[in-house]
């Protein structure tokens, strides 16, 4: 099963292993990983599973959608490597993923 790390805003590291499949926003919150609320439960219409993707996993996560985007677009601290992990489905080949959790969630 592949294995994600989730990192908190003070450096807190969480290694969840996630099903293929499943988005890395239902990983953190099937493990009760803080600062990843999930609050419209994967339908891209909340903003509450902002993450920072790792330098090394960018191009193997995709791009955000226009949607995914539009959303981002209402986050505190967006930046370049912002997704919203709902949208990140997990694969063998995201096996070792290393997500930021944003401070804030809105």
């Amino acid at each position: 099963m592949p294995r994600v790390t989730f990192v908190e805003p003070n450096g807190t590291e969480h290694h969840v292993d996630i099903a293929n499949g499943y988005s890395v926003m239902e990983g953190a919150l099937n493990n009760n990983i803080r600062g990843i609320d999930g609050d419209c439960g994967g339908n891209c219409a909340c903003g509450t599973c902002h993450v920072y993707v790792a330098a090394a996993w960018r191009e193997q996560t995709g791009t955000q959608s226009e949607m995914e985007h539009d959303m981002l677009e209402f986050a505190e601290g967006v930046r370049e490597d912002s997704r919203l992990c709902c949208q990140i489905e997990m694969s063998d080949a995201l096996d070792g993923l290393v997500v930021h959790i944003a401070e804030a969630q809105h």
